[in-house]
């Protein structure tokens, strides 16, 4: 028995060396994926089948995703919005501008009115409020969509508003959303909404797709109105939840032209899920009027992109930067790149403020975290635990720009996830952002480089063990 244990663990290693090696694309994943299959025999090389073969590299794979969203290319659809050149107040934020386009394929639009929402509550709230008004269709879709009474009040609107003629659209990450009941869906189907899960746990395709999650949160309502940043349909939002607490996160309300790109982010991924191209009209792409001065700009991310556009922006706004970047994230677990570029602006003397829950909802994510800090203080780095957590994905650079979104600052968001930011191009909202960031520290415990290096050897070794897994996050 031992003997064959040993051949199969043999056998299997040398198979997902052989992989890694030849399709591995960045050294130091793929170190961590060869300490990882050595370390975990058998589970090790399971865990790279499932979440560490880079599938992008096989036709198959490729023939798919370009088959199911084809729609990408949306040169053929109504086009109703000037994406003309607008005047930057600065060249830096320009050339952002020109390279989040290349990579993400949207420009910034001015003629936007954003709404800062930062509390669960307000959030919903304000949401409800809106739905109640849709008088033609309302699109959405979420990572997370949980049972609860967020649920349920929705779902009676849905009911209501289906009756007067409205057309509800809904996707939902099959993982994420893993705890939504049969039922609710039932109910969903039943009154009439279209409801459609994104890349579904099948067997038959399980292994192609697990690793490829829809971290997106998008409402649109009449495409006049939008709902995006980082909060899910979970009631984590308005009651504690047993053991981090009541979240707390950061949404934002959209009205004017950024419309049109966010929903057009939709419709693909509505296409993706229901194979349904009739929403990819003028009647859902309605001619976008300038509603009010700010310049906003979506940025896009996903395993079909051809860049890392989420990594993209963070890098870009690091490099713009030259007096302040103000960091708000739970999963702050940043790439090589992403780690130097962060210690070089604070070695130049930029005031980088790094805020993270002091807890986590994953001890794994936690501890890999964690590992990071000691190199950080050492550079400058200012660093800062929350007492209770903060959902938030949060960047504001030199208080006169910041991102609101999906996107973390890990592997996942990064290479994994299908994720979409919203950049905001002004000083008064960036401002804004920072004091309440600002006012935030006074609950937070400020880490001290010198009181951080006596951490104990056990969580030093914690923290090395999960630094290794970090490809997984």
């Amino acid at each position: 028995m031992l003997t064959t244990f040993y051949t199969i663990y043999i056998i299997s290693f040398i198979w997902a060396a052989f992989n890694i090696l030849l399709y591995g694309n960045r050294p130091a994943r793929s170190v961590g994926w060869l300490l990882i299959i050595f370390s975990l025999p058998i589970a090790g090389v399971i865990l790279y089948i499932v979440f560490g073969i880079n599938r992008k590299k096989f036709k198959f794979f490729r023939l798919n995703f370009n088959a199911k969203r084809r729609l990408y290319d949306f040169k053929d659809i109504v086009h109703n919005i000037d994406e003309d050149e607008h005047p930057f107040s600065k060249k830096k934020y320009a050339r952002m501008n020109d390279l989040l386009k290349q990579s993400s394929d949207f420009p910034a639009l001015e003629g936007n009115e954003v709404v800062l929402l930062k509390e669960g509550k307000q959030t919903f709230d304000t949401i409800f409020n809106a739905l109640e008004k849709a008088e033609n269709f309302i699109h959405m879709q979420y990572y997370i969509v949980e049972n609860g009474e967020l649920l349920t009040r929705m779902l009676d609107i849905f009911e209501r508003k289906i009756a007067e003629g409205v057309e509800i659209r809904i996707l939902y990450d099959a993982f994420g959303s893993y705890g939504l009941k049969r039922k609710r869906l039932k109910q969903l189907k039943k009154i009439g909404a279209h409801v459609f899960p994104i890349l579904p746990l099948k067997f038959n395709t399980i292994l192609s797709t697990l690793n490829y999650r829809n971290h997106r949160k998008i409402l649109i309502i009449d495409g006049t109105l939008a709902f995006t940043g980082g909060v899910n349909i979970s009631d984590k939002y308005i009651s504690a939840d047993s053991i981090l607490g009541k979240w707390s996160d950061t949404h934002i309300q959209l009205k004017g032209l950024v419309i049109d790109h966010l929903h057009r982010i939709f419709i693909k991924d509505y296409y993706f899920a229901s194979n349904d191209t009739l929403h990819a009209t003028e009647k859902y792409l309605p001619k976008q009027a300038e509603t009010g001065n700010t310049l906003v700009q979506i940025i896009s991310g996903g395993p079909d992109h051809r860049n890392l556009s989420i990594l993209h922006q963070y890098l870009a706004m690091i490099g713009v930067a030259e007096r302040s970047i103000y960091i708000e994230n739970p999963y702050f677990i940043p790439n090589k790149a992403l780690l130097e570029a962060i210690k070089m602006a604070a070695l130049q003397g930029i005031d980088v403020r790094i805020m993270v829950p002091k807890e986590s909802d994953s001890h794994l994510a936690k501890y890999s975290m964690f590992s990071n800090f000691q190199e950080l203080l050492r550079t400058g780095v200012k660093i800062y635990t929350l007492n209770s957590f903060s959902h938030s994905k949060l960047m504001i650079v030199d208080k006169e720009i910041a991102t609101i979104g999906s996107g973390n600052f890990d592997y996942r968001s990064f290479e994994h996830n299908y994720e979409t930011n919203t950049l905001i191009y002004d000083a008064e909202i960036a401002e804004e952002l920072s004091n309440d960031f600002e006012s935030e520290l006074d609950h937070c415990e400020s880490l001290d480089y010198e009181e951080f290096k006596k951490r104990s050897l056990k969580t030093k070794l914690l923290e090395g063990a999960a630094r290794i897994f970090s490809p997984l996050l």
